[in-house]
This record gives structure tokens, sequence and C-alpha cells, in this order.
């Protein structure tokens, strides 16, 4: 997975991979020339006092020192700049995946973990890169060339390498394989760090208002020590590389001096090409070593890019159709033909057999008991899920047949849950219309009952707002989402439960307001208040997924048992207080 996942996104950067490889071929190659030419000034300079050769071949060593300090530079630089851009191609690709699931993939997977991998995950694979730049080449050049030149300089000493080079390598993969299956927890339990965090941060006002700062702050150590007790379980194995290693080395060198001094005491080996041999055993368990820094990285890095193509290769539900159609009629026309929707593996489905239809110039309102389907509903119209059997139809076409662009931009949705942009009022509006004039804002505002709000702001339209629309009250917030819908003046208006945060005055107002901008448009409303949909023109009642009444205010109370439960509930409630 991690080497599809590199291959695909580094092929990209051909150009930068190709320099890298180069130019590190040339830098480890001038280091692997450097001990020969040390032996050869303790040799033939130091050993018969030639001063002037010890000073020409010190110069030529100069100069190949400085080729590979400037070819490894060079490299490590295109080699970040490729790291870099496929770290940035990762993210882009995730966010343009993740911007076309629908609200199913979504909560498979789950907001933090979404977040973890467009970050953290990518972050791993880009940082693995940036070390490969500057290892992956020179490693196995380094460790194969010093192998080479060290059976060149001193061939009776080879046999220390044929036993320590494999001795190193087996236990590296040891000690990989053991990390793997931790650097896996590592990811999955800083999903569930990012998750608790996530939920504390969204839902601080909750934890203050019923006073669970303390079981929040258990909540976050539970999962900070998991994370934690997996980090230090990798760490201890990441911890033992390195003195195996140098151990290792120690024990090679030790070797080669106790065999090689013999050697050079009876002439065979002379002392240049023992001092050489060291050196090359040193660059050798040197490449190994970085080899293994790499093989730290690269188990984590395999469990991220394991992650990431998960969601790379996740398809929506939601599927543009290959050769999508226009609208066949009104396009404020929509009508539910047996429309049913189940999750994946669920025994019942959330809604079934919805069969209604609304016309432009009509309020339709949708009404039922917490959990019946009623936003589920409302999200088959905008294709934010897709019905599992049955269809929905705009304009006299099936939702699935339409450019999703198009569906939508004759649809003003406006949430349950009123969400705000960081950036200004005038920008959280013209979300809805983006070439929208400040007259069109303004009007939109008094539509929705936030004109006189929004004058009252220091800088009115150019007040800043906070992400989530923290900086304003919720029925503020409500307002300001309503006018985002009403500024781009579209054929559907679907209200999610909209007007819950508003007192009876303001709503009442704002209905009024709304009725001659909707006269020629399709109104589909949640809503849980009876008082703000008893003059719709027709009311769906929602039980459990299925349609228990169909009609009129006054046809419901009197034929509709669930909906008489309704106003009597809330009219037992109004007269209590």
């Amino acid at each position: 997975m991690l080497t599809n996942l590199i291959v695909t996104y580094l092929s990209r950067y051909r150009r930068y991979v190709a320099a890298v490889v180069v130019l590190q071929f040339i830098a480890t190659a001038a280091m692997l020339y450097l001990p020969t030419l040390n032996a050869d000034i303790i040799d033939n300079g130091v050993a018969k006092g030639d001063t002037e050769y010890i000073l020409r071949i010190g110069g030529w060593m100069l100069v190949v020192a400085s080729v590979q300090v400037l070819c490894m530079v060079i490299a490590q630089f295109f080699g970040a700049r490729g790291a870099l851009g496929v770290g940035r191609d990762l993210r882009h690709d995730l966010l343009h995946r993740v911007n076309t699931f629908s609200a199913r993939e979504v909560g498979t997977f789950g907001a933090p973990s979404l977040i973890t991998r467009s970050t953290n995950d990518v972050q791993q694979i880009q940082l693995l890169l940036v070390m490969g730049a500057a290892i992956l080449v020179m490693a196995p050049i380094m460790c194969i060339g010093g192998i080479v030149m060290g059976l060149h300089v001193a061939p009776g000493l080879a046999w220390i390498l044929v036993v320590a080079v494999p001795v190193l390598g087996i236990v590296m993969a040891l000690i990989i394989r053991v990390m793997i299956p931790g650097f896996r927890a590592m990811q999955t339990r800083l999903d569930n760090v990012n998750r608790v965090m996530r939920e504390q941060i969204t839902g601080i006002r909750v934890v203050r208002a019923f006073v669970r700062e303390r079981h929040e702050m258990q909540r976050f150590a539970v999962a900070n020590d998991s994370l934690a007790d997996a980090s230090l379980s990798v760490g201890r194995m990441m911890a033992l590389m390195f003195p195996v290693v140098m151990l290792i080395t120690n024990v090679t060198i030790v070797a080669i001096i106790w065999v090689g001094g013999h050697k050079v005491a009876d002439g065979s080996v002379e002392i240049g090409a023992l001092t050489a041999m060291i050196s090359y055993v040193m660059q050798i368990l040197m490449s190994v070593m970085m080899a293994s820094f790499l093989a730290m990285m690269a188990p984590r890095a395999a469990v991220c890019a394991e992650r990431i193509s998960e969601v790379l290769d996740t398809e929506s539900s939601v599927v543009r159709p290959v050769a999508p159609v226009g609208f066949t009629g009104n396009p404020g026309v929509v009508e539910f033909r047996g429309a049913e929707f189940r999750y994946p593996g669920a025994d019942t489905p959330v809604l079934q057999d919805m069969t209604f239809r609304v016309e432009p110039g009509t309020t339709t309102a949708i009404v039922g008991s917490t959990g019946s389907g009623k936003t589920t509903l409302i999200g088959l119209v905008p294709r934010l899920i897709d019905a599992t059997a049955g269809s929905v139809a705009v304009g006299g076409t099936d939702v699935r047949r339409l450019d999703p662009d198009a569906l939508r931009s004759v649809i003003g949705l406006v949430p349950q849950r009123a969400y705000l942009f960081s950036g200004t009022v005038a920008s959280n509006v013209r979300h809805g219309k983006p070439d929208a004039t400040d007259d069109e804002v303004w009007e939109a505002l008094r539509i929705a009952q936030a004109d006189e709000f929004v004058r009252a702001m220091p800088e009115g339209l150019d007040t800043p707002i906070a992400q989530g629309g923290t900086t304003v009250s919720g029925g503020q917030r409500q307002r300001l989402a309503i006018a985002r819908a009403v500024v781009r003046r579209p054929a559907i208006y679907l209200f999610d439960d909209s007007f819950s945060a508003l007192d009876l005055s303001t709503d009442a107002r704002l209905r009024s307001a709304l009725r001659p901008e909707t006269m020629a448009a399709a109104v589909i409303i949640v809503a849980q208040r009876v008082s703000t949909i008893m003059d719709a023109d027709q009311i769906v009642v929602l039980d459990r997924g299925r349609i228990v009444g169909l009609g009129r205010h006054d046809d419901l109370v009197t034929d509709c048992p669930t909906y008489t439960e309704i106003v009597q509930s809330q009219l037992a409630i109004a007269e209590q207080s």
C-alpha cells in the first residue's frame, strides 16, 4: 500500500527524483573514494615521509569532499521539493474526495479520523519521503560500495563483513516486524484523542453548564494515556534499535583491528589498508543504521498510507451521473416516489415508502417525534444522501440523473445546525450567492429578521464571524443561515427545524416576510412547533420512518392520532406555562 501510494504520487515529480538519484550517487561515490585516498596518503606519504605527496593527495581529498557536500545539499533540496509536493497533492486529493462524500461516508469514517488522515497521516508520508531523499539512495550504494571497496583493499578481512552485515540486517528486520502493529495502534488512538478533544472544544458550553469538567478531563486522560502507552511501547523498540546497531558496529571494528593487527604484523596487510577497511566498515554499518532509521519510520508511514488509501479508494454513495439530464418540468416540483433509506447493515430502514408531492407556491411541513426520520427525508432532496429504494424527483427528473451542481443551484437549504464559517456577516450570507450585491444582502437579512442586529454591530456587514458562528447567539445564527438561503432566491426552500431558536414573535414576523418571497417556490419545513406549520398547505406526519398522516392541520387533528398527540402535548405545555 505504501509503495503504491508513493509511486503514484512521486511519479509526478520524476525530474526531482532523477536529480536526487544522480546527485546522491555522485555524493556516495565521493564518500567511498575518500578512505582509499586516505589509505594512499598513509602508505605512500606518511610512511615514506613524502610531504609533497601528502599535500597533493590531501588537496584532492578536499576537492572530492567538496563535491560530496555540494551534491548532498542539492539532492536534499530537490528531495524536499518532491516530498512537500507529494504532501500537498495528497492533502488536495483527500479533501477533494471527502467533499464528494455523502453523510453516510462521513459518518462511517468520523470527522476526527478524517482530520487526522488529512494532517498527521499525510505528514508521516511526507517525513518519510524527506528522509528517504537523504537515505534511500545513499544507504544501499554505500553498503554495497563499502563491501566492494573493503574486499578490494583488504580481502583477508572480508569474512568479518560476511558475518556482521547479515546479523545486523536480521536484527533490524525482527525489531521492525514488532513495531508495525504498534504504529497501527498509535494512529487509531490518535484518532480517539482528536475525537475527544474535538467534542470537548465544540461542546465546551454544555460541559460547563452541566459541571462535567472533571468527567471530560478523565475521558481525555484515558484517551491520552492510551496513546502514550502505545507510543511508549513503540518507543522502547526504537530505543533498542540504535544500541543494537552500535553494539554490532563496535564488535565488528574490534574484530577487524584484532585480526588486521596480526596481518599488519606479518606484512600481509598494510596499515593504510587496515585504516581504509575500518572506514569502509564504519560506512557500511552507518548505511545500515541510516536504513534502520528509515525503517523505523516506514511502518508508521505504511499504516498512514493504508488509512489514506481507505479514504481515497472509498467511492461516495452519491455518484454523479455519467450523462446528466436537465429538468423536464418546473424545478420547483418535488416528488417522493416510494423513497426508502437504509444504512448499510441496518435491520430496518430509517425511511420507507415516502410518497407525496410538493408543488411550487405551496408549503409542506414535516413533523414527527425525535428520530422519526425528518432530517433524513430533507437530505434526500439535495442528494446529501441517496434513496436506497424508490426515488426522489425534482422538476420531473430523478435527482440521481441530474447534475448535483445544477440540482443544488435551485435549492436553498437551512440545516438543522445553523453553521457559519469564519469570515464576516457579508461573506456568510454571500455563501448562498457569491455575486450578491450589498443591497441584495441587506434585503435577505431583512426577510430573515436579521438586519436590525446586524446594523447594530460595530462594522455592519463587515463584522467578523468566528468559526461555527460562536460570536453570535443561537437565534442570530439561525437568522443568518436563513438569509444565506434566501439571498439566492431558489426554486425550493428546505428549512430543517430552522426556527427552533426564535421566539414566537420573531418566528411570526419571519414567516410573514418569507411568504411573498416564496410565492413561486416550493417550501418544505421541518418543525417542532405546531404554531409554525398550522397554515401549511400540507403536513406530512412521520412515525418511525413511515408516513402516518398527510393533509392540512384541521383534517389531521381529527384523523391522525399521532398528530393529535403532538398538538395536545404542545397545548398542555402552553397552558402550564
